[in-house]
């Protein structure tokens, strides 16, 4: 009688610790998509925007070889594909890989930016081809803008796009990586020597944006000289000085190029390459990566992807370097990671993190994603009991808030097999059922900042619980874009005693006494001040006239 009871007890505490889950709705969904490589193992990436401002976040997939799709919320759990009447078709013209979300041009309306690396019409991936800008038209439709932005005949083998406004001048900027520069195909079968032979490292983009209207690429005016197959960077304000720094992610970085940490200068226009200084060029393949405050400390820690072994990098502000803790944190575990992202999915107040896998094509063997659970700063791989062990062929990632439940929600990439491998690797929804205490929502506009505030840091306090977290720019993940809604997960407390936003430049603004389970918005006081380029050609011209008849005047009198 004893055993039965104590089964029954622990089959209770079982299934209430085990059983809300992340569940797979991808076919009720009405989301049917893999991504088809064109080549060995690059993409596809998912960025989540609002492009037709309903409130409910939407999702822009990419497909390779397979068709893109924009992926309209339809507020009850469901989506819609609607790339063609919203006039993306032109994507449908290359390979596309990663993707990215911001308002460029400020005007209200989120804008898209793909990056591809070859015509899907040409044989030879030499020449490559452009990436590609969509500026949203304000009714649900979208131009193809890649021409006037300046950045058509820049032909590339692009990866990851990052944004950020590392000029603080109110407009989204953006990094863009790529893999190659030469390269004529033969990626069939992989292996270190085709992707290190196959071709040299490449220059990645940095990209000024000129008052939303055009792309100016300013990688040697900002001391950008660097190469790497990369899959791209992080824009993120590592030392805390209100200005948003760059980390790049490289592939092969034992036999060709290392991570890069890059620290950003302003108001001088340049960076500053400190990833020795800091401990942070990283020899690894390094795929994605995703930014958090692990240890509450105010400083942002750095979670990269990589094949065998992932790196969890942690500050410390006292040396000034990274320390590799993934041993010590629970996480360090063989296998081959892309797409990784921070999150509180079950509310209890810490930290969690998901970790999507996936071999390389064409010989895939079938392996799993991770789900760790952070347990008092500790991580415990839970996917199979939290519903997520999928054996695709694993690459992007963004996490958001599907139906506006107040928990974040998952969407994972995946890529069809070019071999016979097994299990079916599709594109999976998942939705977020874990949640076991109660959370809080921050959606921040920008005024002086880019509209979606892209690098401001929000701290939340709530009795002596501290959560630091920095609005994504994109490529937090592997070529995608999460979520900018900032999420808290506050466990057991019924509010929040204040919140302090920390916009890019320095302004900060605090908020007291908020309740949970709601979310809340945050505008920017300071105003946009758009510089005028009337007046500096005014002062150019009428100053020196001035000068000469100063200089007569005074000639005259003496």
């Amino acid at each position: 009688m004893r055993k039965i009871i104590s089964f029954f007890i622990f089959s209770i505490a079982f299934n209430s610790l085990f059983g809300q889950k992340f569940i797979d709705i991808t076919e009720k969904a009405g989301i049917d998509h893999y991504f088809e490589v064109y080549e060995g193992m690059f993409g596809g990436g998912v960025a989540v925007l609002d492009y037709n401002n309903d409130g409910f976040e939407d999702l822009y997939i990419t497909g390779g070889m397979q068709e893109d799709q924009l992926l309209e919320n339809l507020h009850d759990g469901t989506f819609k594909n609607v790339l063609r009447t919203a006039k993306l078709e032109s994507a449908l013209n290359f390979v596309t890989q990663g993707v990215a979300a911001a308002d460029f041009n400020r005007d209200g309306w989120m804008d898209l930016f793909v990056s591809t690396i070859t015509s899907k019409s040409k044989k030879k991936t030499i020449p490559r081809a452009q990436n590609l800008v969509f500026i949203s038209q304000g009714d649900g439709t979208f131009k193809d803008e890649s021409k006037s932005f300046g950045i058509q005949t820049m032909e590339s083998f692009s990866t990851g796009i990052s944004i950020g406004d590392f000029n603080l001048d109110g407009y989204p900027d953006l990094y863009v990586g790529n893999y190659f520069t030469d390269y004529d195909g033969g990626l069939k079968e992989i292996s270190d020597a085709t992707i290190v032979n196959a071709g040299k490292t490449a220059k990645g983009y940095l990209y000024e944006n000129k008052d939303g209207k055009k792309f100016k690429e300013v990688s040697k005016k900002y001391n950008l000289d660097h190469r790497g197959f990369s899959f791209g960077g992080i824009f993120t304000d590592f030392d805390n000085d209100n200005d948003l720094d760059l980390i790049i992610n490289n592939d092969f970085g034992y036999k060709a190029k290392p991570n890069y940490l890059l620290e950003n200068l302003y108001p001088k226009k340049k960076f500053r390459y400190v990833e020795e200084e800091y401990k942070m060029d990283l020899r690894i393949n390094a795929m994605g990566g995703a930014t958090a405050d692990i240890n509450a400390d105010g400083y942002l820690d750095y979670f990269i992807s990589n094949i065998r072994f992932n790196r969890f990098m942690i500050q410390d502000p006292n040396e000034n370097i990274f320390i590799d803790e993934a041993e010590k944190l629970g996480t360090q575990l063989f296998t081959i990671s892309w797409g990784t992202n921070f999150n509180d999915f079950d509310h209890d107040g810490d930290i969690d993190l998901f970790v999507a896998n996936g071999d390389l094509n064409p010989n895939c063997v079938p392996m799993y994603n991770f789900l760790f659970e952070n347990t008092n700063g500790q991580y415990k791989e839970q996917s199979l009991n939290f519903g997520l062990k999928d054996y695709g062929v694993g690459r992007g990632s963004a996490i958001f808030d599907l139906e506006n439940d107040g928990d974040m929600d998952l969407i994972v990439i995946s890529q069809k097999p070019i071999m016979d491998y097994g299990p079916p690797s599709i594109t999976r929804l998942y939705r977020n059922d874990l949640k076991k205490g109660s959370y809080l929502q921050v959606k921040l506009k920008g005024n002086a900042s880019t509209l979606s505030a892209f690098g401001a840091r929000i701290k939340v306090y709530s009795d002596s619980l501290f959560i630091n977290h920095e609005i994504d720019g994109g490529n937090t993940s592997h070529l995608s874009h999460n979520s900018t809604l900032a999420h808290f997960g506050l466990g057991n407390r019924t509010k929040v005693d204040s919140i302090q936003v920390i916009w890019p430049g320095g302004e900060k603004t605090k908020i007291f006494e908020v309740q949970n389970n709601q979310r809340i918005f945050v505008e920017e006081t300071q105003k946009f001040q758009k510089k005028s380029s009337t007046m500096l050609w005014l002062l150019i011209i009428i100053l020196p006239i001035f000068l000469f008849l100063f200089i007569r005047i005074k000639k005259n009198q003496s």
